[in-house]
């Protein structure tokens, strides 16, 4: 979760010597005694979300998250975008995690609360009384948001109302199929960070289908639905005319999007620097590829997993926005600087942020790739020749 041993003993948290601007271990022991003072056996406040485990499925463990400190947006990845690892880490350690076991097809009247929580579009009050203290931790993920300490749930109550919209309130009692539910929701504006823990309760789908979904693969399975539904539009629009670069970069996460006139086709790369969170042991950067056709593909992405289809959904979104399709590759270069996983919203949301940037635009791809040669730190030549979308003739151009 941190830099090599050597380093942090050589470091002791002074020299920031893994590359990072603050030292995590200090990070965690800076916030553990702000929550020590506030955790105790029992909690109340708001809670903006719930958690579904996928430990021992098809019996999960489930509960509602309780913010220790009202940060508004505790539980709101998209207002994320431009804080620095302490901010993130320190809000989301205050941030703590209920749980009680049940199974994923239950219809108790505790899972009812639980859909009650997350369909409502502002925290809710909660009453929380725990088996024993929660235990500070602080975890990290690939795919999910960090989250604080955990406990035991004994008792649970509604201290608030949840205000849950008509449009939710009417999609959860309709009986449809979960994704066409989802995609739904997505054509009303509700966030799709909303959308995978409404999904992710079993509040969705035909009566009969209706189940948890951990949190881990709601979330990826929302990218996928609202990227497969966007696409079916996305397939019938005008081809772009030009040759476009965007590009953003957060949390040494470094993202240029190239789209290439033509139908849609998609391929996705992740360079993983030598020293950061998932390549430590590796003497060279590893790149990882995954690709899909026009008419999509059937398989999971098993090499880049939710980093793929988060990134997707944010191409997929600038496409429908611009009413236009493309062929469109993006390059994700990791460095060293991405010590700990916060999650596929920082691929999400950077992604997304690229697109707010005005592109650079071209008249040829020879043009564009050069561009991109220059922007990114691993020699093209090593993408080229693992592209399906770039053309292996070209690579003499960037042969120096």
């Amino acid at each position: 979760m941190v830099a090599p041993a050597k380093l942090c003993l050589i470091c002791k948290g002074s020299r920031h010597l893994c590359g990072l601007k603050f030292c995590p271990l200090l990070a965690k022991i800076n916030v553990a005694p702000k929550i020590k003072k506030k955790v105790t056996k029992e909690f109340f406040g708001p809670s903006p979300s719930i958690f579904v485990g996928r430990i021992g499925y098809p019996d999960v463990n489930i509960g509602p998250l309780g913010v220790i400190d009202n940060v508004d947006i505790a539980d709101e990845p998209k207002k994320w975008f431009g804080m620095g690892y302490s901010k993130i880490i320190e809000m989301r350690s205050l941030v703590l995690r209920s749980k009680r076991r049940e199974n994923v097809t239950s219809r108790s009247k505790f899972i009812e609360t639980m859909q009650e929580i997350v369909m409502s579009t502002t925290p809710v009050d909660v009453e929380l009384k725990f088996k024993k203290k929660p235990v500070y931790v602080v975890s990290f993920s690939d795919t999910t948001q960090p989250m604080g300490p955990v406990a035991p749930i004994k008792r649970l109550k509604l201290a608030g109302n949840p205000k849950i919209p008509l449009i939710v309130e009417k999609v959860a009692g309709d009986e449809i199929a979960a994704s066409k539910a989802c995609a739904y929701l997505y054509s009303k504006n509700v966030d799709v960070y909303k959308i995978a823990t409404i999904f992710s309760s079993g509040a969705l789908g035909l009566k009969e289908n209706k189940k948890l979904v951990p949190t881990r693969y709601s979330i990826t399975a929302i990218d996928d639905i609202i990227a497969k539904e966007l696409l079916k539009r996305v397939r019938m629009y005008r081809q772009i005319d030009k040759y476009m670069v965007y590009e953003s970069e957060y949390l040494s996460n470094h993202f240029v999007i190239l789209l290439i006139p033509g139908h849609w086709e998609f391929e996705n790369f992740e360079a993983w620097a030598p020293g950061s969170f998932w390549s430590q042991n590796l003497k060279s950067t590893e790149i990882l590829v995954e690709y899909e056709p026009f008419k999509g593909r059937s398989k999971y992405a098993e090499l880049e997993g939710g980093g793929y289809y988060a990134s997707r959904l944010g191409v997929v979104e600038a496409l429908h926005r611009m009413r236009r399709q493309a062929r469109v590759v993006v390059f994700r270069e990791v460095y060293e600087g991405y010590m700990i996983p916060l999650g596929v919203w920082v691929v999400r949301e950077t992604v997304r942020n690229a697109f707010k940037n005005k592109p650079m635009v071209f008249e040829t791809q020879e043009e564009a790739l050069k561009y991109i040669g220059k922007r990114n730190r691993i020699p093209l030549t090593e993408y080229i020749k693992r592209s399906r979308i770039l053309k292996q003739k070209r690579i003499e151009w960037f042969i120096h």
